[in-house]
């Protein structure tokens, strides 16, 4: 294995947040403490964390290649071990440990980001998961006439809760509905899956035990938030998701629903050691796809730093274009395959209520609506005016800590 040695004197830059990851490596420590810090990151998580011995950092960015997401700051005298990512499967073949250690604490971080961007969004919010909210969750379906969704809430609700305060009520409700009592039953045997265009997956609040891998098709994350569905992500072919309900064993944290037909690979807890153990290149492949989720949950808390809700639209574009990687230049026209509705959503906004933003947004030269999907006609022109939304967040920021000093 060619790992390196790097010494950094106290106080040193190891790298700074928002750098490209050069070289592409992460750091384990060997001897002395280093200290992480967030500033594009304000509020809403962890904004320092001190590391010592054994500990890793920078594995995100160094599997995925975005920029980094905190500056790391050796606080003492640091000897830190390099790990170039083309040698990481090589590392966890050699030590598993490190290997569940590493999606372990992804799965928790991935927790607290998701738990962060929903507090952020919106006020007065209960976030403990508990199959109980089934109830509600199917009532608010209901309402919004969304029957087979309404339909799974509640036929889980009685699955989960069969001496639930409402088990009367879910009944009512399925018999209205002409639905079964209780949900169909699935093979959990069975590795592979499929789902049709609209069908729930799983949905907040209810238990879980299978992270999914998806091998064809596109899956919609969402969470219903007082009666309005906010999406916090579309997933597709390769992308995961449900891994945090298996890691830490707690309900789910939002709701899957197949935006198109989709082939899933489902993963429980019974397979997930031994897989890690016995196969290197998967467990490789998913410490990546969770370090695209853990990028992509603090781009989305980013965005929730810029005030003005045009600033937050067109930054939320240029999230998508960051994950696929796509090339920023004046020439490059990207569709990004998605509606106004959902870009809305997508932000937290009700499409009934903020359909004026949209209006707005596609009023700039750069932007247009193609039978209802976004595209963008120059990527620089985007990345720019995101830039001056996020300056004018950022030194407004800046200027009321000055007043509260």
């Amino acid at each position: 294995m060619s790992f390196s040695i790097k010494n950094f004197p106290k106080g040193a830059y190891i790298y700074l947040e928002n750098s490209e990851p050069s070289p592409r490596s992460f750091y384990i420590i060997h001897q002395g403490q280093v200290e992480l810090i967030r500033e594009v990151i304000r509020v809403g998580v962890e904004q320092k964390k001190i590391l010592g011995k054994g500990d890793f950092f920078g594995v995100e960015t160094a599997m995925t290649g975005h920029k980094r997401m905190e500056s790391a700051i050796a606080l003492m005298p640091a000897t830190l071990i390099e790990v170039p990512h083309d040698q990481f499967r090589t590392l966890i073949t050699r030590s598993t440990p490190l290997a569940m250690k590493i999606i372990r604490s992804f799965s928790m971080k991935l927790r607290e980001f998701d738990t962060a961007i929903t507090n952020i969004s919106v006020e007065h919010l209960n976030l403990e998961e508990d199959p109980s909210h089934l109830f509600d969750l199917g009532k608010e379906w209901f309402k919004s006439q969304r029957f087979e969704h309404a339909a799974y809430a509640f036929q889980k609700y009685l699955q989960y809760c069969p001496k639930g305060t409402n088990v009367s009520q879910a009944k009512l409700y399925l018999q209205k509905m002409n639905k079964p009592l209780v949900p169909p039953k699935i093979q959990k045997q069975e590795i592979n899956r499929f789902y049709a265009k609209g069908q729930i997956i799983f949905c907040e609040n209810e238990p879980g035990d299978e992270l999914y891998i998806i091998k064809k098709g596109s899956v919609k994350i969402s969470k219903l938030i007082s009666g309005k569905e906010t999406i916090l992500a579309v997933l597709k072919t390769g992308d995961i998701f449900g891994e945090m309900a298996l890691l830490d064993n707690r309900p789910r944290s939002a709701t899957a629903i197949a935006a198109e037909d989709c082939e899933l690979a489902a993963i429980n807890r019974q397979n997930f050691d031994k897989l890690v153990k016995e196969q290197p290149i998967m467990a490789e492949r998913l410490i990546t796809l969770l370090s695209e989720r853990i990028w992509t949950a603090y781009r989305q808390l980013a965005n929730l730093t810029i005030e003005e809700p045009i600033g937050r639209l067109l930054d939320m574009l240029l999230i998508q274009v960051e994950k696929e990687k796509v090339p920023i230049s004046s020439k490059t026209t990207y569709n990004f395959g998605i509606s106004g509705e959902d870009l809305l959503k997508m932000v937290g906004m009700d499409p009934l209520k903020h359909q004026e933003y949209l209006v707005e947004l596609t009023k700039k030269k750069y932007i247009e609506l193609d039978q209802g999907v976004i595209k963008c006609k120059n990527l620089e022109e985007l990345e720019k005016e995101v830039a001056y939304y996020r300056n004018r967040s950022a030194r407004k920021f800046k200027k009321q800590q000055r007043q509260f000093a």
